[in-house]
């Protein structure tokens, strides 16, 4: 049996690179229909389909606000945030979690304090 010799994450790459191709023919199809609608009911499903997307993007930059200000250039993820959601959220960094540590009498403390 011979095994695939893919980098680590090539497959989540290309995962990403087609959601934001197809995300982006998505908005080009909604940009036509409003230059020139479509035939009723599709303008109409199609251009709430917009608004709902675009909705959801405006919730996703208010939810990840702190990984996206964690960027080298935060205004240009927040606009490719809102062009393609989740699937550039999912290509930024993860956020550096700050751990901290108690002393362990400040634990112990705690713990009798909690008791």
């Amino acid at each position: 049996m011979q095994r695939n010799k893919k980098l680590p994450g090539a497959d989540m790459k290309t995962f990403l690179t087609l959601g934001k191709v197809l995300t982006a023919l998505f908005w080009g199809v909604l940009l036509a229909n409003l230059l020139q609608p479509f035939a009723q009911p599709f303008a109409l499903l199609l251009n709430g389909a917009g608004a709902f997307i675009l909705l959801i993007h405006a919730l996703e930059l208010w939810f990840f606000d702190k990984r996206i200000a964690a960027c080298s250039k935060p205004a240009q993820e927040r606009v490719q945030v809102m062009l393609f959601g989740v699937f550039q959220l999912l290509g930024l960094p993860a956020e550096q979690a700050a751990v901290v540590v108690a002393e362990p009498e400040q634990t112990l403390q705690m713990e009798a304090e909690n008791a």
